[in-house]
């Protein structure tokens, strides 16, 4: 929708569709700080005492079981879900949302398939609704700065990218499940592509990778750990390791022919990230504050709905990520380079989408566990 007089001050209204633990402790408690133009109306889980606990915290009277979907958003007046569900579920929410004219944001990684990401998007294409990826870092300051930094010139020719994103998942988390998308690849790796990806300003075009999964508990049927390098156009090579067997680390480090950067820690939304800056043997150090990740997503969101906008984390940048790992995937399973098709992308995040949000206080989740266990 074109943004007219009509909708001057007008908040686009919410339901957030599965309260497991990231919806709990982030994404509920950060419409507090996106009340300028968004608003939570409505709450879907199939767990009825979080639906009581959590609908009594935030005062929403709609909510209801995944059955009841459609209904929910229709009595609600719902404009817009917060798809926080496991990966596997993301396609059948995205385009049940879309057939009932409802606009999508939609958490990472996007679905498990390139075939399920293209059919998200056609899904809301034809109806006409905006769909975005929840890029979080797309609008966090140390992240975008990485990314201007990068592109200034300061570290010359920048050719390397190297990451570490890890933690000790609880036995028993999804995130050991393959049914509903496990594996540390797609739940950790998304963040090291997608770096990498924004940072180069360029799409990869091969993938080396081995996967192993040592601990069964943290990794039924999933890859635990795994390690992977790309190659992009410009000769420039990114490699990371990433996994749920081992002890919380989050960083990654650009390189060039004139100095290198450092951001620690690199992917989290609890706590202020630090750059270390080296130029000429000479490093300088900034630490960013920490922020809700969370809000600026919605209210982006929010504006470019109201705006008639494209997001820029799109159903296309979703797909950018996807169809990546899933040639690590293959070529952790041959144990050869394997080819990544060509693929365009304009859009790019920059540091015009840093959004400052005081950070929130997480509530105490109900049936809801973190993750990790550290």
């Amino acid at each position: 929708m074109a943004k007219t007089a009509s909708n001057e001050g007008r908040k686009i209204r919410y339901a957030v569709v599965g309260v497991g633990n990231i919806a709990q402790v982030a994404v509920l408690p950060a419409f507090a700080h996106a009340g300028e133009n968004s608003e939570l109306v409505a709450l879907v889980s199939g767990d009825p005492e979080k639906l009581a606990a959590v609908g009594e915290r935030y005062g929403v009277a709609e909510r209801g079981g995944y059955d009841e979907l459609e209904d929910i958003l229709r009595r609600a007046r719902v404009d817009a879900v917060y798809i926080a569900l496991p990966n596997t579920h993301h396609r059948e929410f995205t385009e049940r949302a879309a057939a009932a004219g409802v606009h999508v944001l939609c958490e990472k990684p996007m679905a498990m398939t390139e075939e399920d990401c293209e059919a998200m998007i056609r899904a809301t294409k034809d109806r006409g609704v905006k769909l975005m990826i929840a890029y979080r870092l797309h609008f966090e300051e140390a992240n975008l700065s990485a990314i201007e930094i990068a592109r200034s010139g300061k570290l010359g020719a920048v050719r390397a990218f190297t990451s570490f994103f890890t933690q000790v998942v609880r036995p028993g988390d999804i995130r050991t499940r393959s049914e509903v998308g496990g594996g540390a690849l797609f739940d950790l790796g998304v963040y090291c592509v997608n770096a990498a990806r924004y940072l180069f300003r360029e799409e990869p075009v091969e993938a080396l990778a081995l996967s192993q999964r040592l601990d069964e508990r943290r990794a039924k049927d999933v890859d635990e750990t795994t390690s992977a390098i790309l190659r992009f156009p410009s000769g420039a090579i990114a490699q990371f390791t990433v996994s749920q067997g081992i002890s919380s680390v989050s960083w990654f480090q650009i390189a060039g022919t004139e100095g290198d950067l450092r951001v620690e820690p690199a992917f989290d939304y609890t706590s202020e990230i630090t750059h270390y800056l080296t130029i000429g043997g000479k490093t300088e150090k900034k630490t960013f504050k920490k922020r809700d990740h969370f809000a600026p997503e919605l209210v982006y969101f929010s504006r470019c709905i109201l705006e008639d906008k494209e997001p820029e984390p799109s159903g296309l940048e979703g797909l950018a990520d996807v169809r990546v790992m899933r040639t690590i995937q293959s070529a952790a399973a041959s144990g050869r380079v394997e080819a990544i098709a060509p693929f365009e992308k304009e859009q790019r995040p920059d540091l015009g989408q840093s959004m400052k949000k005081p950070p929130v206080d997480a509530p105490e989740p109900v049936n809801a566990p973190s993750p990790s266990e550290q």
